[in-house]
């Protein structure tokens, strides 16, 4: 726990003060502009990446960054989207995969999960990234089916994603836009997906 405490009692001697009149003015409310919906792997971290701040990022983390579709679906994922679009009134979702996804290897290989039954029954949710699968790409090498399944789940939430209620009644009144990106941990890169192409092209031209 002591790096936890270091890092807090760095943030209220040196960052706290210098931001001191923003936490101010969201103390009673808040007004982000996007809804980002992401996997909970402890190497991805929005606001490196993004270099965003307090107040700019709705965050709704789970393992595979799904968004499920069922019957009975109260969960914390459709929960916080349908807060985020009917109430805090987002103009952005980007859903964001990212290369070496633990949920997606588990769905690939089906190895580990006898004793995380749980877990097991959540990967049920991204059993449609096979039939969406990418294209394998040469520059993933040794993973490229991996990173070729993961792509593929990301179209897979992003089709489940519009299907929200609260989604799909803001995309027809164009109020709200969506959007699918993978993120490559060894390189940084970001890719988007692209709905005409049909593919993941880079996030910024080269």
């Amino acid at each position: 726990m002591d790096k936890l405490v270091k890092g807090y009692s760095k943030f209220q001697k040196d960052v706290f003060p210098a931001k001191r009149e923003q936490f101010h003015l969201l103390a009673e409310s808040q007004a982000p502009e996007y809804l980002f919906i992401t996997c909970s792997d402890s190497r991805i971290v929005p606001d490196l990446i993004f270099q965003t701040g307090p107040g700019d990022l709705f965050l709704s983390r789970c393992i595979g960054n799904v968004v499920p579709v069922t019957g009975a679906d109260m969960d914390g994922v459709t929960s916080t989207i349908e807060y985020a679009v009917e109430v805090l009134k987002v103009r952005h979702v980007v859903l964001c995969g990212h290369s070496d996804c633990g949920a997606l290897k588990a769905a690939l290989h089906r190895k580990g999960l006898e004793k995380l039954p749980k877990a097991s029954r959540w990967l049920n949710h991204v059993e449609a990234a096979f039939s969406h699968r990418q294209p394998l790409r040469p520059e993933d090498g040794d993973q490229a089916e991996l990173c070729s399944i993961i792509r593929g789940n990301v179209v897979a939430q992003l089709a489940n994603l519009r299907a929200q209620p609260s989604v799909a009644s803001a995309l027809a009144h164009h109020s709200i836009e969506v959007h699918g990106w993978y993120y490559d941990i060894l390189s940084g890169r970001v890719e988007r997906y692209d709905e005409q192409q049909r593919t993941f092209v880079p996030l910024l031209p080269a």
